[in-house]
């Protein structure tokens, strides 16, 4: 027996209703009968010109080399491109999903965390003019079709063999890392193969690698060409920390990005810096999230204090990056690795400034900088 959504089969998880077998392992979908026929919702109609896209800059040789590689590769089998954070995974998804369109194929474009997905509706808008590009997740659900879809992972549960194309952008981050049910879900929603994007891929994926199932593209380098941010690690108490952290602060007058390990030390932190700056605090508990982080990019010299909840997918141009505490077990080396691919990215900006304040030694920290000095050596 096996769930048709979920693809789950352990029988732990099935239970017989009054109607027939259904699987409890995905049930907050929605119940649906192992049994019961399922017919595929037909493909809409995709808008003539669909495919047609504009770009507002040049990509590098780099990015076009890459981006025309995955293209091809997709008709064939799954891609992943490990890549920097900066380096442009968006764009390089560009020519795949043009060819998609062009084919009158489904693009979806699936990313695991909400606040993530009105940015890039807005960029693959801006990209292909003559689509249209539809946001679905929490608060924008009434909806859920368009020419291309970005969506939660979460939201892929409408989709049932629906897409020819489905990009997933950072797979290895929270909620979708080692989570069965939405794995499982991404897989029965795509029809033709997936595209992954990231630049800390999981065992999962890298197992892929190695067995050849997956074909992996790599790019070391950002589009600007400069080497990225690499780590400042400082170990010390509290005290010292707290003081080193303020004259961090004030020797870095732009938009600063302070990364707390948990809610409470997100606030308590906040609460401080507050005494000295302006500053914004943003965690999964922040209700208004959106506004704060609009706010912040607009004010361009203030401090957020944020939990792991914006380590991926939102940039802030000018940003520098500290990492409170960063010895804390909350951090593994990818959150550190993406923490710190905050910094730099902007071609007015190339350099920014990344710190790790840590209460001790840490082994973690000390893997994120190798990892991303041995990239920016790579690329060199």
């Amino acid at each position: 027996m096996k769930c048709p959504r979920c693809l789950n089969t352990d029988r732990r998880y099935f239970y017989k209703g009054s109607k027939g077998w259904y699987c409890r392992r995905c049930i907050s979908f929605g119940r649906i009968l192992i049994q019961e026929e399922r017919t595929p919702a037909q493909t809409p109609k995709l808008h003539e010109g669909a495919e047609e896209y504009i770009l507002a800059y040049p990509l590098t040789p780099a990015q076009k080399r890459i981006g025309h590689e995955a293209a091809i590769a997709l008709e064939k089998q799954d891609v992943l491109i490990e890549a920097v954070c900066g380096a442009g995974k968006t764009e390089m998804t560009i020519e795949a999903i043009a060819r998609t369109l062009a084919q009158k194929k489904t693009v979806c474009f699936a990313i695991a965390r909400r606040q993530v997905v009105l940015e890039i509706r807005d960029r693959l808008a801006g990209l292909f003019p003559g689509a249209r590009v539809t946001a679905v997740c929490q608060g924008f659900t009434s909806v859920t079709e368009g020419d291309i879809i970005v969506a939660t992972t979460h939201q892929l549960y409408r989709y049932e063999k629906r897409f020819d194309l489905l990009i997933l952008d950072e797979p290895d981050a929270f909620p979708f890392r080692g989570n069965p049910v939405l794995h499982g879900i991404a897989e029965t929603a795509c029809r033709g193969h997936r595209l992954f994007l990231t630049a800390t891929p999981d065992a999962v994926l890298k197992k892929r690698t190695a067995d050849g199932s997956l074909l992996c593209l790599y790019l070391n380098r950002r589009p600007h060409g400069h080497d990225l941010p690499e780590p400042v690690l400082f170990a010390s108490v509290l005290p010292v920390l707290m003081i080193r952290l303020l004259h961090w602060l004030k020797t870095h007058p732009g938009p600063r990005m302070v990364f707390a390990p948990t809610i409470r030390e997100a606030r308590l932190l906040s609460l401080f810096l507050s005494l000295f700056f302006p500053c914004s605090c943003c965690t999964s508990k922040t209700e208004n999230r959106d506004e704060v982080i609009e706010n912040f990019r607009k004010r361009k010299n203030g401090v957020i204090v944020a939990t792991t909840v914006l380590e991926r997918g939102v940039t802030i141009p000018g940003a520098d990056i500290c990492v409170f505490h960063a010895d804390h077990g909350v951090f593994d080396e990818a959150s550190l690795i993406q923490m710190a691919g905050r910094a730099g990215r902007s071609f007015s900006s190339p350099d920014g400034s990344v710190l790790f304040l840590l209460m001790k030694r840490s082994r973690t920290a000390e893997e994120c900088r190798s990892r991303i000095k041995e990239a920016n050596r790579c690329a060199a």
